[in-house]
């Protein structure tokens, strides 16, 4: 038997069996030692159920008295009772009790493991459990036990933990086929155990020290490769060539030196980091964090400026048309006091207008386009496109930011986002470019002051809201409905709307503003509300972004709950944009453990880095980061919030070796190459590894 062999080789493993197994990604000997528990419990350590406290996690063992299967209001629950000489506990299933209900019967020695609740006693819902002999002494049956994670269609064809680590002690038979796949020297200074020695101890190890190294290798494998990816993608930039932006330019101080206000260290510090970029001689690949209201957009004016006082066309991309406008109006009124052309194209212009716009772009006399999606399309043509701006780049997709990017010779890439990264999602996600940070707010800006309160202290903040207008002061209140929804019992804007406007704030005058509008009538009714002749503005979450109103200083969020906290974030930064004090009001109809928390910790901090941190704690990464590039995130065993000094290791091993040996040429390195490209090749594409 070898690593390549299908699974059916196993004893046990039928057709039914293996297509499940299959359906898991587990085809080959290979891919089963790769299946990796979802965790392990410490059979040196159980609770007698007498001792048992709500919320933590135990380990029991008990003897099954009754069991019974009941209807309950959305379906069904599957109950056992078991007793371990000191008191019941009740173990629960709802729903998909099939692979359950055949499987116990009175007298039943069961190893139970999960989180204990009281409901009428002491309870677990959804335990991981294993039947043992009565006869068996679970403590010397091996100190740690790895559980591993079944679907019920494998639970319901016999597929149990005890057969799974049967089936994983015979491929292990195989472990001495196992190739390393990293340089010798690189495991010496990280001090990291063999591939064998760590798929051998992460499924069977006699002790937490040996379990513990097989994750850390593990770990720092799954890291390695994709920072090795990273680095590579950063070597082919590098190789690239690229137009010299070298000179300062006309139009750089006559927008500079006659700003109303005074740049913060940040800003300068990042429009000379790119400045360095441009006079490298390859494509500049730059991600600008900063938070919300940071004094993003200025950077990317005055950066445009000095790209076309180097004779080079600038496009600036952006997710929607709201905040295409916005930032057209923003460029334009700075731009125009260098004489620079700047046009803005959209998905619905008239044809005419269009048109002209495209014989601009093509004979160079339009120096800057600000757009949507529209940008790339085919017939967009530029006489010379010398740099590229994707705003708010976690909307868009990597062929998206590519066909872009396409449309010159190696223009420089500056990516921007209001959406601050923690460092660990940041050299993971964003390994390839080079990373700025504004983490400085304007001088004249004061911190936004945020309150969470119930529905029923409503009518006080109406009176609130009903103060601050009467001072001249405007409103932002947002829902995260367009309509009711039958599914969702939420408040939604087109209703609350109505409701608003006779009731609370009957006499002042209201707008709304939602997603389903035509583009006209959002402009419209955002220059109503820029011309403060709209007191309060409902609208959905279309507000997000782009709306820079300095006389906005409240902001109510309905349903606050319902919204994460980089949502809330970016919705809180559209008011404190002037010097008066500005409040963001979360109303929380539902409270839930995790809704209390991540409302606290608005309330508590409007520093958008630790709300980050906050958030991929709260969320997860791949909630975090969304839909971009999913693959990326398929970790096995890999964890980007726990991980941090781990990938800072592999970082710093992968880019040290594309560093000396950029194609992998050098034969220390071919087994990690043999690897990598049988698991990284559709990524690939644009870098020459031959």
């Amino acid at each position: 038997m070898n690593l390549t062999e299908s699974i059916s080789q196993l004893k046990g493993v039928g057709p039914r069996r293996g297509k499940i197994l299959n359906n898991l990604g587990i085809h080959t000997i290979m891919d089963l030692l790769y299946y990796f528990p979802r965790h392990h419990l410490d059979r040196t350590i159980f609770t007698q159920i007498s001792s048992l406290k709500k919320g933590i996690l135990c380990s029991v063992i008990g003897k099954v008295q009754t069991f019974s299967e009941r209807f309950i209001r959305g379906g069904k629950m599957f109950q056992v009772v078991v007793y371990d000489g000191t008191g019941l506990l009740t173990l629960n299933w709802f729903n998909s009790t099939q692979y359950v209900k055949n499987l116990f019967k009175v007298g039943d020695k069961l190893v139970i493991h999960g989180k204990v609740q009281w409901y009428r006693g002491f309870t677990i819902t959804h335990p991981e459990f294993e039947k043992i002999q009565d006869h068996e002494d679970p403590t010397k049956t091996g100190n740690i036990v790895p559980v591993y994670p079944l679907t019920n269609d494998l639970k319901i064809k016999g597929v149990e933990q005890r057969m799974l680590r049967t089936l994983i002690k015979e491929a292990l038979s195989c472990i001495d086929q196992v190739y390393e796949i990293i340089p010798k020297d690189v495991l010496k200074k990280h001090s990291l155990i063999s591939l064998k020695l760590a798929l051998t101890y992460i499924h069977f190890s006699d002790g937490i020290e040996k379990l513990n190294s097989a994750k850390i290798r593990l770990k720092f494998d799954e890291h390695f490769f994709l920072q090795l990816l990273l680095a590579l993608k950063k070597k082919s930039i590098k190789s690239s060539k690229s137009k010299r932006l070298i000179d300062i330019g006309p139009y750089f101080r006559p927008i500079s030196e006659t700003l109303d206000f005074e740049l913060t260290g940040s800003q300068k510090n990042v429009i000379q980091d790119i400045h360095v970029d441009f006079r490298n001689g390859y494509p500049m690949n730059r991600l600008i964090q900063g938070d919300v209201g940071s004094g993003k957009t200025i950077v990317a004016i005055l950066v445009t400026a000095l790209a076309v006082g180097n004779n080079v066309q600038v496009a600036i991309m952006v997710p929607t048309e709201v905040l295409a406008r916005q930032h057209y109006d923003s460029f334009k009124l700075q731009l125009d006091k260098a004489n620079i052309r700047c046009e803005l194209i959209l998905g619905n212009m008239k044809k005419n207008e269009r048109s002209n716009i495209l014989a601009g772009l093509e004979d160079g006399s339009i120096s800057v386009v600000i757009g949507t999606h529209a940008l790339i399309q085919k017939d967009v043509l530029f006489n010379n496109l010398g740099l590229v701006v994707i705003d708010e780049q976690h909307r868009f997709g990597v062929n998206q930011r590519a066909n872009l990017i396409d449309k010159g010779k190696s223009p420089h890439c500056l990516a921007m986002t209001a959406t601050p990264i923690p460092r660990t999602l940041s050299i993971t996600y964003y390994g390839d470019m080079d990373i700025s940070i504004i983490d400085e707010l304007p001088l004249n800006r004061i911190p936004v002051v945020t309150r969470v309160v119930e529905p029923d202290r409503l009518s006080k903040v109406y009176d609130f809201i009903r103060t601050e207008v009467s001072s001249g002061r405007q409103v932002i209140v947002v829902y995260p409905l367009v309509e009711e929804s039958e599914k969702l019992d939420l408040a939604a804007a087109v209703e609350a709307y109505k409701e608003l406007s006779k009731i609370q704030f009957n006499g002042l005058e209201l707008g709304l503003l939602h997603g389903k509008m035509k583009s006209i009538e959002k402009k419209n009714m955002l220059n109503k509300f820029e011309r403060n002749e709209i007191s309060i503005l409902v609208s959905t979450t279309v507000i997000e972004v782009g709306i820079d109103i300095p006389n906005a200083t409240v902001m109510l969020i309905d349903h606050a709950e319902r919204f994460g906290l980089s949502q809330l974030h970016q919705l809180r930064g559209r008011v404190g944009r002037g010097s008066k004090r500005s409040y963001c009001i979360l109303v929380r109809r539902k409270t839930t453990e995790t809704s209390r928390d991540r409302l606290a910790i608005m309330e508590k901090t409007s520093d958008g880095f630790k709300i980050a941190d906050e958030d991929l704690n709260l969320r997860g990464p791949g909630e975090f980061i969304g839909e971009r590039q999913s693959g990326f995130l398929s970790y096995k065993i890999a964890n980007m919030i726990t991980d941090g000094p781990i990938i800072s290791d592999a970082r710093a091993a992968a880019f040290s070796i594309i560093e000396k040996d950029p194609s992998l040429e050098n034969s220390v390195n071919e087994p990690m190459k043999r690897w990598f490209m049988s698991h990284y090749s559709n990524y690939l594409e644009k870098i020459n590894l031959s």
